[in-house]
């Protein structure tokens, strides 16, 4: 098998997750969850519960705030079906921790050129709005635009969700 990745875009609550897991859910073969959120708060364990409710059974869940290219290398594989959700919280994380945002973007980069097998990678767009008011947010959405974009140069498909309808902007639908 060759390397297949799909990049999903789309605005808080757009539906891009559940179009995602759709993509992976279609897919033969195991499937793997790679989830970059950290969980400070009840509000955050409830959302996080209820998505792991969601994909109901058949799921092996790993939890990864900052080390993606390393879990990618770990579990993806031949026949191996991942998601990635989400790239932004990953971005926030990294930018939390003071950590070299473009070094770890490239990585990223490499990590999924040595993939073998479906990766489908989700993301906010966060370009669609006003430019921001302070530096950190303009920062954060600065690199995130670069890691879409370099992620769709490599992607063999990219799609946009809206009001949960899937617009394919790159590559034609699995």
């Amino acid at each position: 098998m060759s390397t297949d990745i799909t990049l999903v875009l789309g605005g808080a609550r757009s539906g891009k997750s559940r179009y995602a897991e759709g993509l992976v859910t279609a897919s033969p073969g195991p499937r793997v969850y790679i989830a970059t959120a950290q969980v400070w708060d009840s509000e955050m364990a409830d959302r996080v519960a209820r998505h792991k409710e969601d994909r109901g059974p058949g799921w092996t869940t790993v939890e990864e705030p900052l080390d993606l290219p390393g879990a990618l290398r770990r579990h993806a594989g031949s026949g191996t079906n991942v998601l990635v959700d989400c790239l932004t919280l990953w971005l926030s994380n990294l930018m939390m921790a003071d950590v070299d945002v473009p070094a770890r973007s490239a990585e990223l980069l490499a990590a999924l050129a040595g993939v073998e097998g479906r990766v489908v990678l989700v993301s906010n767009e966060v370009g669609l709005g006003i430019v921001p008011d302070n530096a950190l947010a303009r920062r954060f959405r600065d690199h995130a635009g670069r890691l879409h974009q370099d992620i769709a140069a490599v992607a063999q498909r990219v799609a946009f969700v809206a009001a949960g309808l899937p617009l394919l902007l790159k590559g034609e639908t699995p």
